[in-house]
């Protein structure tokens, strides 16, 4: 597995609407070292948490949430600063153009994968 200490003590925020998932992530991330901000299972929890939330170093945002789509949350974040890693059934071709840029994790993945896709979102964004 790829070294997770890069990890430790950062604050997730957590965005699922799959009890099922989103008990997955946070299994994962906390085993990670990270702290697990949320979770939120729904547009309105998740759009308050991004503009209430003091503290996000990094969001893991379910694309769709219950026939919702997360995007107006992702502004808000990328707005802050905060880097993004879209999680979706669909991979990539499940972003609109204008997030195509951005690190996605395909459902269901592996701690390895998670690990992975983490690491590319916080270096892409200390590059960036």
């Amino acid at each position: 597995m790829p070294a997770t200490k890069i990890f430790q003590g950062l604050r997730v925020l957590l965005v699922e609407d799959e009890v099922m998932i989103s008990l997955l992530f946070e299994d994962m991330l906390q085993e990670f070292g990270c702290e697990v901000v949320g979770p939120a299972c729904d547009l309105k929890r998740a759009t308050d948490l991004a503009r209430g939330e003091e503290s996000i170093d990094v969001a893991i945002l379910d694309v769709n949430l219950g026939g919702q789509v997360v995007f107006p949350v992702a502004e808000i974040l990328a707005k802050r600063g905060v880097p993004i890693l879209f999680s979706t059934g669909l991979g990539v071709d499940g972003l609109p153009e204008a997030w195509r840029g951005h690190e996605t994790v395909q459902k269901p993945m592996s701690m390895v994968q998670l690990a992975a896709a983490l690491g590319n979102v916080l270096r892409d964004h200390r590059q960036g």
